[in-house]
């Protein structure tokens, strides 16, 4: 610990990110927050992502209290991410995404506030949204960059995703409920978690969207709090994951064939009811009601 500030890990999976990793790299090396530890995983990439992260590590062994860098064989981010829990030493976790950024004092003001409120256990932010070259941008209604700011529906990430559950307020404790992660994830990111959390929901399991699944199992046993300020850069270009329409809903679908599975296990076991909304849902893909009542 460093004065009275618990220490932070940061950690990301890199995949074939060799134009982006040494930025990502930079941008926790330029938090305000001092108290860090890094942790990066290359999942197998085919590109120089790997050298790339390898010739920042002087620089990091310089600024982080710990550096811990490896390379394994691709197994996906599943697989990816459950290494870097198992070399996590802190109490608290900032995940981020290989070719995304920090804003400097992103985990000064979000570890303020989990320390300020125990009874939280995640916290997230606004995220601006930037291109291949790091230049700010927005989005038209396809979620094309736009530069021109008077052009944009979206004049950030956190303007998209309000949109996408307009009868939550972002700013209530309605905020990361579980009935309304149940619909499609809306968690920004750039988020701070507690360490505790991953003792309590398991590992990931495979062939899931991870963060929706994520966000599901927290919301089952937590508070999560949305700070309305811009303090992570989103990045958004052509070999964005999301970007593959087809994939993602594939993968959705075995996300909530997963989530039902598990609230009918529930149901029949009684345990846990708490966390159970008393409603049907709809299971988008066929448009059919399930219940779980």
């Amino acid at each position: 610990m460093i004065g009275d500030k618990p220490l932070v890990s940061v950690i990301f999976p890199a995949y074939n990110h060799e134009k982006y990793v040494q930025e990502t790299i930079k941008s926790v090396i330029n938090q305000t927050y001092e108290n860090i530890e890094l942790i990066v995983v290359d999942d197998g990439s085919s590109d120089s992502t790997w050298q790339k992260i390898q010739e920042m590590k002087e620089e990091c062994e310089k600024r982080f209290v710990r550096v811990v860098f490896e390379t394994k064989e691709n197994g996906g981010v599943c697989s990816a991410l459950k290494r870097l829990y198992e070399l996590v030493q802190a109490d608290f976790i900032m995940q981020t995404a290989s070719d995304d950024l920090l804003k400097p004092e992103l985990i000064e003001k979000e570890m303020e506030f989990l320390l300020n409120n125990p009874d939280y256990l995640l916290c997230t932010c606004n995220d601006e949204i930037i291109d291949s070259n790091s230049r700010q941008c927005y989005w038209d209604m396809a979620r094309n960059n736009v530069y021109d700011i008077s052009k944009a529906v979206f004049k950030t990430f956190g303007d998209f995703l309000k949109r996408t559950k307009p009868n939550i307020d972002f700013n209530s404790e309605l905020f990361g409920s579980y009935i309304s992660l149940y619909g499609g994830n809306y968690i920004s990111n750039g988020y701070i978690f507690r360490k505790s959390v991953l003792e309590k929901i398991g590992p990931c399991p495979d062939g899931v969207l991870e963060d929706w699944w994520f966000m599901l199992q927290i919301s089952k046993i937590g508070k999560l709090k949305y700070i309305d300020e811009v303090l992570y850069s989103y990045r958004w270009h052509d070999t964005n994951a999301i970007r593959d329409l087809d994939k993602i809903k594939g993968i959705s679908i075995k996300t909530l064939i997963w989530e039902i599975s598990f609230l009918h296990k529930i149901n029949e076991t009684n345990s846990f009811d708490k966390y159970l909304p008393d409603v049907e849902y709809v299971y988008e893909k066929d448009a059919q009601y399930i219940s779980v009542g």
